[in-house]
């Protein structure tokens, strides 16, 4: 080791390292659960969650294995497409949106939600962006698109009920 700096010091048959930025597409597999869940939305519109048969904890979005009890999940169970806000915000800061690839309009609501007969929460958008009218407790209902194509965003955000 280099004394003053802490750095190890450098060999003569050290290989060269050549800076490379690489940019790859690829898809990935889903697997079964998401992959139900998806469908689900897109073709129904409805909302599904899977059961720990030992807990009886409500997944959403689904997972094959109990993350309290480590049990495996397999009884689907659907759940409301109303539930109530357990954290939310109003983002300000124009960023792009990593699910887009575009900017993201700013203001615009967040929150997470914990859905009718699940015990997850899940996080999404809001229709309300005035932070004086959102609240934890307050009720939401799903808002869906009317062209799906498999993903959360079938989901185009969360209305506050009154």
């Amino acid at each position: 080791m280099a004394e003053k700096t802490g750095k190890p010091e450098k060999k003569k048959d050290d290989g060269l390292k050549v800076p490379w930025r690489l940019n790859v597409e690829y898809e990935y597999a889903a697997g079964y659960f998401a992959t139900r869940f998806f469908r689900e939305l897109r073709d129904t519109g409805r909302i599904w969650g899977v059961r720990c048969p030992s807990c009886q904890r409500v997944y959403i979005p689904p997972r094959p294995v109990c993350g309290i009890c480590a049990a495996k999940t397999a009884e689907w169970v659907e759940v409301s497409d109303e539930g109530v806000i357990v954290g939310c915000t109003v983002v300000n800061v124009p960023f792009i949106d990593p699910m887009t690839g575009e900017q993201r309009p700013v203001p615009y609501g967040f929150a997470i939600i914990r859905l009718d007969g699940a015990s997850t929460a899940l996080y999404h958008f809001l229709e309300e962006t005035d932070p004086k009218k959102l609240a934890v407790g307050k009720r939401v209902k799903a808002v869906f698109r009317p062209e799906r194509q498999g993903t959360m965003l079938d989901i185009k955000h969360f209305r506050l009920l009154e």
